[in-house]
């Protein structure tokens, strides 16, 4: 379901896609990560997203003007995972907020893995 803000001039209406897209992409600026994780439903493995289809790693649920995000993330191997978790849910939630105008009530960051070597 698609976020709305109505105002004196008329709607506005952004897809759930186009938010996960943008906290796909903030969330690939943090230290850390090595991407974004889909879950492939034959065996139960996760795959590492290409920069194409990040927003397949997010999830988002819009309720009036506020939102609910989960990440499934693939983590670097030696970093501590809740400081890079935390640097996640700020950048992610900074972004979101000033570029769409939306409040971000919760971010859930799911880490689905870690790569070891390049």
């Amino acid at each position: 379901m698609p976020a709305k803000i109505k105002n004196q001039l008329g709607n506005i209406s952004i897809e759930d896609n186009v938010i996960a897209t943008l906290a796909g992409i903030s969330a690939m600026e943090s230290y850390g990560i090595v991407g974004m994780a889909s879950k492939n439903a034959a065996d139960g493995l996760f795959e590492l997203l290409k920069w194409d289809s990040l927003s397949k790693g997010v999830k988002v649920n819009s309720k009036g003007d506020s939102l609910v995000i989960d990440l499934h993330v693939i983590l670097e191997y030696g970093v501590k995972i809740s400081v890079v978790a935390e640097n996640i849910i700020d950048r992610v939630k900074f972004n979101v907020e000033n570029l769409t105008g939306f409040k971000v009530d919760k971010i859930n960051v799911h880490v689905q893995g870690i790569r070891v070597e390049k």
